[in-house]
């Protein structure tokens, strides 16, 4: 598969789940753009930031009209992550990318066991 269709696919598949699931395409992503094309993990990361900002403006868009979006809140947490994004950033660029790969890859872990964790808790309903 060429690195284009590739690119377009990883695209599709993320912005569908993005917009199903409201899960971060970093989840889909990075290990897409590391896995299926090669960056590194720094790019990787750098990339699927980029990349999801269409996918915010337009899910954000169709949950507004809607009536879903709770916009005193996305503004709070909006400008709270920006502090976030740049002290994330620096501590990425500092560390070793075995490092940074490790280090996604339990976050990849956590969120797994969440989202298992949670499925079984809905399952056993009284």
């Amino acid at each position: 598969m060429s690195h284009v269709a590739l690119a377009l696919a990883l695209g599709l598949v993320g912005g569908t789940l993005a917009g199903l699931f409201g899960v971060g395409g970093g989840i889909v992503f990075v290990p897409a753009l590391t896995l299926g094309l090669g960056l590194s993990q720094l790019s990787g990361e750098a990339t699927s930031l980029a990349a999801i900002v269409p996918v915010v403006a337009v899910g954000s868009f169709r949950q507004h009209r809607s009536g879903l979006v709770e916009w005193r809140s996305a503004g709070l947490i909006g400008l709270c992550s920006l502090v976030g994004v740049l002290a994330g950033a620096e501590i990425a660029l500092r560390l070793p990318e075995s490092t940074l790969r490790r280090a996604f890859a339990l976050f990849l872990l956590i969120a797994a066991a969440q989202m298992a964790l949670r499925a079984r808790r809905q399952l056993r309903l009284p």
